[in-house]
């Protein structure tokens, strides 16, 4: 399979913060402080040991984000339209690595899969200690107009946030890392090209009727409905075309160990195979999958 640029973090649109902090929480992940967008969304982050990140990402102020979106912020407008089309949880984009979001948004443009124009920003951030500082970004959009509930974007850093992120990478779920991103489509070829374009280089392989490729140490795969099922036990009830994320999974140091810290805690989940299934639920996202590295 062919590589890409690696995967920088997941946004994962929740209800809202606090119910997203108590469920992360009862998965045994260390959420980050919360923190404000100067564009009215706010997020509170789990970041983990291979540089990755989720970014459970919620409304904080409805009319600053409203005002961003009709101004033209490409985040803000996408997280109000899927929220607006399938409510207040899912993965929403993945976003990957970069050190020139200007080159990668002129790629963009030229293979026809930009999302319009770049954001700059920056804001606070505070450590688990009370330390302050400031993070700022440039990010690039990528989209496809076939594909409304989902897409991706180049982060660069400005300035960096890893000696922030020491005191948070350690989760009592024993998560070391993102193993996997799943999408759903019917038919995930139509949007090979996309990937490629969107990760900046890497073009996904066919596996039977799935897509699948690398982006630094995660997959990112796109399956149909039928194999969403084969591969998680449940069933995907939706029929419409586009691609929709619909599972994040971790590498864990020992899935006996995840699964009594998830019995303690009484998260419903289940094993199929060598995974740890925990099925969707409020302030999570998506489906969460669990499983030792090789």
């Amino acid at each position: 399979m062919s590589g890409s640029r690696a995967i920088d973090h997941l946004v994962l649109a929740v209800t809202d913060l606090a119910t997203a902090r108590a469920r992360l929480g009862s998965l045994g992940f260390t959420v980050a402080p919360d923190a404000r967008h100067p564009f009215g969304t706010e997020n509170a982050c789990i970041f983990l040991k291979d540089g990755t990140y989720l970014e459970p990402l919620a409304i904080g102020s409805d009319e600053d984000s409203l005002a961003s979106a009709e101004a033209g912020n490409v985040f803000t407008a996408r997280d109000r339209a899927f929220r607006f089309r399938h409510g207040q949880e899912g993965l929403e984009a993945v976003v990957f690595q970069t050190d020139d979001a200007l080159a990668d948004d002129e790629a963009y443009r030229q293979a026809g899969f930009s999302a319009g124009r770049m954001l700059d920003f920056s804001r606070p951030f505070r450590t688990p200690d009370g330390a302050e500082s400031v993070a700022s970004f440039r990010l690039a959009f990528a989209a496809d107009l076939r594909s409304p509930d989902f897409f991706a974007f180049t982060c660069q850093r400005i300035n960096t946030l890893a000696a922030d992120r020491a005191a948070l990478v350690a989760h009592e779920n024993g998560v070391t890392g993102l193993a996997g991103i799943t999408l759903c489509e019917p038919h995930p070829q139509d949007f090979a090209d996309f990937l490629e374009a969107a990760s900046r280089g890497g073009r996904p392989e066919q596996a039977g009727e799935s897509l699948q490729m690398w982006a630094g140490g995660a997959s990112l795969s796109v399956v149909t409905h039928a194999e969403f099922e084969t591969r998680f036990g449940r069933k995907y009830c939706g029929h419409a075309r586009g691609l929709r994320g619909r599972a994040v999974s971790f590498h864990v140091a020992s899935l006996a160990a995840t699964a009594t810290l998830l019995r303690r805690n009484g998260v419903v989940h289940e094993t199929i195979g060598t995974r740890l299934i925990v099925p969707e639920a409020s302030g999570q996202g998506v489906l969460y999958t669990f499983e030792e590295k090789a």
